[in-house]
């Protein structure tokens, strides 16, 4: 008799849920976090998740407050719910730090992230970035004989969405800025 080959978590042909009710799913969070306009307080930062392993999907940085010399620092990371925990708990520790809050969990909120597409093609492909660009409402702001090059602004699944579509068109290059945030109302 051969063993049955069953993978972990619940299927269509199976009866029984399989995954562990211990386990913690990744999930992922947008923390802001304000802290002072000063040399080094973004490497202590960085240095939290760095040293504990944790990984950084994105990070944006800017000074929101000139007078009081504040910056924010928007950075979205994954995780299980206890780590999301550990981590707000430990930025909140840190001594530049003035607050620290979790978009994801306080209620809706809004994301936007800039990135830049160089898409070098001719003829057909490049009639085709340009239609589909125009669909995605992504501007024109650079053109060569070889190459265009797209600006576009929206959630990081639309800009996600927009690359995969320009790769078999001739995506050479992509910048992306990182994730913006601010909660609604």
């Amino acid at each position: 008799m051969t063993a049955l080959n069953i993978k972990k978590g619940a299927s269509k042909h199976s009866a029984y849920d399989l995954r562990d009710p211990n386990a913690d799913v990744i999930e992922r969070h947008t923390l802001a976090i304000i802290v002072d306009n000063e040399a080094g307080v973004l490497a202590r930062v960085i240095g939290l998740f760095s040293g504990r392993g944790y990984n950084i999907e994105s990070l944006t940085v800017a000074e929101i407050d000139h007078t009081g010399h504040t910056s924010r620092i928007t950075i979205v990371t994954t995780g299980t719910p206890a780590v999301i925990e550990q981590i707000k708990a430990q930025l909140g520790r840190i001594v530049p730090v003035h607050e620290v809050h979790d978009l994801t969990v306080e209620g809706a909120s809004v994301e936007r992230e800039l990135a830049l597409f160089k898409v070098a093609g001719d003829g057909d492909k490049r009639v085709e970035a340009l239609r589909l660009a125009d669909i995605f409402r992504a501007n024109v702001v650079d053109s060569t004989l070889e190459n265009f090059t797209f600006e576009i602004t929206g959630s990081p699944e639309k800009i996600d969405a927009f690359a995969d579509l320009m790769r078999p068109l001739g995506l050479s290059e992509m910048a992306r800025t990182g994730v913006a945030a601010l909660a609604r109302g």
